[in-house]
Formats: C-alpha cells, sequence, structure tokens
C-alpha cells in the first residue's frame, strides 16, 4: 500500500523522535536504578517501554505505506538531578505531543486515517500517561521538597 511522501516523512520525523525519547528514558531509568530510586527507575523504564512500542508501530507503519526508514541521531538529553531528568523527560513529551497533533492532522488532510488513528492512540498515551505523570513529580517536589520527594522513592 503507497503511502503519501508527505505523511511518511513525517512519520519519519516521529520516529526519530521516539528513539530520542527511548533512549534517554533508557539511560534516565538506569541512573534512577543506580541511585536507589526503585520507583523512579520502575517508572521510567516503564515509560522506556511504552517508547519502544510507540518506535515499534512507527517503523511498522513506515513499511506497510512502502516508506523507507530514515534515521538519524540527535541528541539525547542525560539529566544530573531528579528535578533535572525529570523537567528533561517533560521537555521532551510536550515536544512529543505537538509533533503526534501536526501528525494527525497531516495524515487527515491526506486521508490517512489509519495512519492517523495509531497516531492519536500514541498522543493520548503522551498526554494522559507520561506528561500528566511528570507534571505531578515535579509538583510534588515544590509542594514537600526535593529531599522529602525523593524519600518516597525509594
Amino acid at each position: 500500500m503507497q503511502g503519501h511522501p508527505d505523511v511518511i516523512d513525517y512519520l519519519n520525523t516521529l520516529l526519530i523522535s521516539e528513539l530520542v525519547a527511548r533512549n534517554q528514558y533508557f539511560i534516565h531509568s538506569r541512573m534512577y536504578e543506580g541511585w536507589g530510586f526503585n520507583e523512579l527507575y520502575k517508572r521510567i523504564n516503564h515509560e522506556m517501554n511504552e517508547e519502544s512500542l510507540h518506535v515499534d508501530a512507527l517503523i511498522c507503519r513506515i513499511l506497510v505505506l512502502e516508506g523507507t526508514l530514515r534515521v538519524r541521531s540527535e541528541d539525547v538529553y542525560v539529566g544530573i538531578t531528579v528535578p533535572d531528568m525529570l523537567a528533561a523527560d517533560l521537555r521532551l513529551e510536550y515536544k512529543a505531543c505537538a509533533a503526534l497533533r501536526k501528525g494527525i492532522e497531516l495524515c487527515e488532510q491526506h486521508n490517512d486515517y489509519v495512519t492517523s488513528a495509531m497516531l492519536q492512540v500514541q498522543l493520548n498515551d503522551t498526554e494522559i500517561d507520561h506528561t500528566y505523570w511528570l507534571e505531578k513529580q515535579l509538583s510534588l517536589i515544590k509542594l514537600i521538597g526535593l529531599e522529602n520527594y525523593m524519600q518516597s522513592q525509594l
């Protein structure tokens, strides 16, 4: 099934972003684990696995649309402190939400409703699960203080 070139190009853009997110979550999860923050490790490792599913879905869809996979390296931001890492992950998710909304609009312009629905699932996951959780963690740090927050993550 031949997909529209603009949709395939945009899916490749999303693929690169999802790979960066997966890698950033992977690194951060292992840092949390190494520091003994088991709850943060579990959650961020879960996010890394979900990003891997997003990557898989994008790769499969590009191939179904008879597109060529284009992957290039983009920088992963590795935080130094817990709040810095959470904020970096949140910036990544905000960027992903905007990109997914744009992708959904593009797909609908080209009548590719199957791809649009796939991206909507990813957007819901990104907004409802990832973004909300990260916003909540940063709010908790402000509310109860960093030391209390970090103690709760052991």
